[in-house]
């Protein structure tokens, strides 16, 4: 063989067995757990994984609901297949910001309950959420468990949050939620003389469970179903929710839900006093 030809076909083998040997990476398809420490030394366990890949065409979306206008709880009644969207123990960067992006995406409104510290440290992520034409709530100031305190101390962890919620968003705050729906009657009548709308839950993600994106959405459909319309609770420091809300979304479009958009009226006297 001359010369020339056996370099070439030496060249040629080579190569090819290189291309035979060498291997493709394997697909992410693992869900990673991780860990964050809130400010308050609140550890939050996470998972993250893929985004769904979902099929949403190119039309307008139609989940928009009604203007809901509320100057009390006894204000807030949906009909059937409505939803309001809340959010609470927010803000945080690269969370938030991706669950605005989905609304936005979905022309469509939230309740965000900020915890007061959380909004102290992301102040220009807090302002963007009430500039975007959310509802504005306060979830105290360090997230305490309120029925452990005083009613004096407790009273002094709501009204910091919602002064340090204010300073940060720039706007009022006229909705409020109690952590770990752990409220008494006394608490609840103070928030109201406080030109406050207290945010109960009916149907709750649990997406702070360490859990699928794909699991909490299927959690909250299956208790959405049984009620058939209500106040959704999520919590937008977490990744798998942020994940998983633009399939919610999709599944609530698909269904006929309505997402209802919160206003809030500053009540009567006469009304104030009914509702106490």
């Amino acid at each position: 063989m001359p010369r020339l030809a056996f370099l070439s076909c030496l060249i040629l083998s080579v190569a090819l067995a290189g291309c035979q040997s060498a291997k493709r990476p394997a697909p992410d398809t693992t869900i990673k757990t991780s860990s964050i420490v809130a400010p308050e030394g609140r550890q939050i366990t996470q998972t993250e994984g893929r985004p769904p890949q979902i099929s949403r065409g190119t039309g307008p979306h139609h989940l928009a609901g009604r203007t809901l206008t509320v100057a009390s709880v006894r204000d807030l009644h949906l009909e059937d297949k409505e939803v309001i969207l809340s959010f609470d123990d927010g803000p945080i960067p690269g969370r938030t910001d991706r669950v605005l992006a989905t609304l936005d995406q979905f022309g469509v409104k939230g309740a965000f309950m900020m915890v007061g510290e959380m909004a102290e440290l992301h102040p220009q992520l807090a302002r963007r959420v009430a500039m975007d034409g959310n509802a504005i709530g306060s979830h105290t100031y360090r997230h305490e468990n309120l029925a452990t305190l005083s009613f004096d101390m407790a009273m002094k962890e709501i009204t910091r949050g919602e002064t340090a919620v204010v300073r940060a968003t720039g706007v009022d705050v006229n909705f409020f939620r109690f952590p770990y729906l752990a409220d008494s009657q006394k608490l609840r009548a103070a928030v109201a003389m406080r030109d406050m709308v207290v945010m109960d839950v009916d149907v709750d993600s649990k997406d702070y469970f360490t859990t699928s994106p794909a699991a909490v959405t299927k959690r909250t459909m299956a208790l959405l179903h049984e009620r058939g319309r209500g106040i959704i609770l999520m919590h937008d420091i977490h990744n798998r929710t942020a994940t998983m809300l633009p399939t919610l979304l999709s599944t609530l479009e698909a269904e006929g839900y309505k997402v209802v958009t919160l206003q809030f009226k500053k009540p009567t006297a006469a009304a104030e006093m009914a509702s106490l």
